[in-house]
């Protein structure tokens, strides 16, 4: 009971996160800027209570124990460093330390210890360096479902698959996040004629014109993040993995009736 209950917060959380960035496509710039600045913050609400709320869920039906809790909190916290030294001393384009972490803890740990710490890495990283907006909520999903989704890979025996797969798929977050967090502000930016939101232009034409405005203003950026996750996975994912399976391995727990 209590696994399908959390599963089912899950899946509603994703789909909140669906919803919030389709939701600025139902209204016209103008007036869809002043609801998103009223918008964001109670997303970030309902988002954080939804976490507290699996939390307790899993912590009573041991799916996550209490050392799991620990480790969870310990990671973010230190992903969230990692966040304000990029922030200190900026990096070229849109590289960012953060991802993967985020991408190795969610492979070794599972798509729910993956999900919370993405969501609870780009909130505590944000009031770290002063980074609250209204872009926060959208930034949080987004990273809870590059955690989400790393928790789905299948797990490898040869360490050479194993680390190729998960540099494919730093590649692959490197692109979608950029790709995906811009769906939050094009609406509200002004630009050329053949790159702007506009409303009733039917969902073909849409999509023509944001692949334009991306291919136009974030493919180049997004490149520069995805390089900086191959790098940091090349470098630190095998090493990354082994500490990680050692520490699960050790505070996992079966209780045998």
């Amino acid at each position: 009971m209590n696994r399908l209950l959390s599963t089912a917060i899950y899946t509603f959380s994703v789909l909140i996160g669906i919803a919030s960035f389709a939701y600025p496509f139902v209204l016209t710039p103008a007036n869809g800027g002043a609801a998103q600045q009223t918008l964001a913050p109670l997303l970030t609400l309902v988002l954080l209570l939804l976490c507290l709320g699996v939390l307790l869920i899993e912590v009573q039906g041991q799916t996550i124990n209490a050392r799991m809790v620990a480790a969870l909190g310990v990671l973010v916290s230190i992903t969230a460093v990692l966040r304000f030294i990029e922030t200190a001393v900026p990096a070229p384009g849109g590289f960012s330390p953060i991802f993967a972490p985020l991408i190795l803890a969610g492979y070794v740990f599972g798509a729910r210890f993956g999900f919370l710490m993405g969501v609870l890495t780009l909130l505590v990283s944000a009031l770290i360096t002063g980074g609250v907006g209204p872009w926060l909520p959208y930034q949080m999903f987004v990273a809870g479902w590059v955690g989400l989704t790393a928790g789905w890979l299948p797990h490898l025996r040869q360490t050479r698959l194993e680390l190729g797969m998960l540099i494919l798929f730093g590649v692959f977050w490197g692109f979608l996040f950029g790709f995906i967090i811009n769906l939050y502000s094009w609406p509200f930016i002004m630009g050329p004629e053949a790159t702007n939101w506009q409303a009733g232009v039917g969902w073909q034409a849409g999509i023509s014109r944001y692949l334009a405005y991306y291919l136009a203003t974030s493919l180049l950026w997004d490149s520069v993040r995805s390089l900086g996750n191959v790098a940091l996975i090349l470098l630190l994912g095998t090493p990354t993995i082994r500490a990680l399976t050692r520490f699960r391995e050790r505070f996992e727990f079966q209780v045998v009736v």
